[in-house]
């Protein structure tokens, strides 16, 4: 049975990008895996009216303008469903990740698809999922007191069930060998 890994490519640079030939590198390793590629530099539309207000209706019970505007979420939730690992390539931006990243969260972050409220709280229901973040920075590096990307990604992915989450970082400008060695460093710290 084939590995299904659904992989995010969030920075807007697509020529040159350091998180692009990160996460190259590293699915290079994962040839058996079946990859589902979605690319949000062109951006993913925000939320708006006829979304939030068809998430509180039954399918038969949306408007044509809410059954449109949940589309482009069923397909992205769709594809995050299918998929047994989650990989996200990301640049860093002002402090956090980019604006297309957030839009694809707030488009597959459903009630009762991605999570659910019980009696003890809300419940993520993309369980026993796995997500690797391959973040570039210039300045802003995972874990220092002004990064606020891996703590919001790391609330987000567990808000909707994905708990075993790896971050790891290159340069905002990474050279080819720094991209190798943040391969062996992942290679280390996935094998712990």
């Amino acid at each position: 049975m084939s590995h299904h890994i659904l992989r995010l490519d969030a920075s807007a640079r697509t020529e040159g990008s350091a998180s692009r030939a990160f996460a190259d590198a590293v699915l290079a390793r994962l040839p058996e895996a079946t990859v589902t590629r979605r690319d949000l530099a062109g951006g993913i539309a925000p939320i708006g009216e006829g979304y939030t207000s068809g998430t509180f209706k039954e399918p038969a019970d949306r408007s044509t303008d809410e059954t449109a505007a949940l589309a482009l979420s069923d397909a992205l939730f769709a594809e995050l469903a299918a998929a047994d690992t989650l990989v996200i390539a990301t640049a860093t931006y002002n402090f956090n990740i980019p604006a297309s990243l957030k839009a694809w969260l707030d488009q597959v972050t459903r009630r009762g698809l991605a999570f659910r409220y019980t009696e003890t709280g809300p419940e993520g229901l993309l369980t026993g999922k796995r997500a690797l973040v391959l973040r570039a920075s210039a300045g802003t590096p995972t874990g220092a007191p002004h990064d606020f990307a891996t703590p919001y990604l790391t609330f987000m992915l567990g808000f909707i069930g994905i708990t075993d989450v790896t971050f790891l970082d290159v340069p905002a400008e990474a050279t080819p060998a720094e991209i190798d060695a943040a391969v062996a460093a992942l290679d280390h710290k996935l094998a712990a």
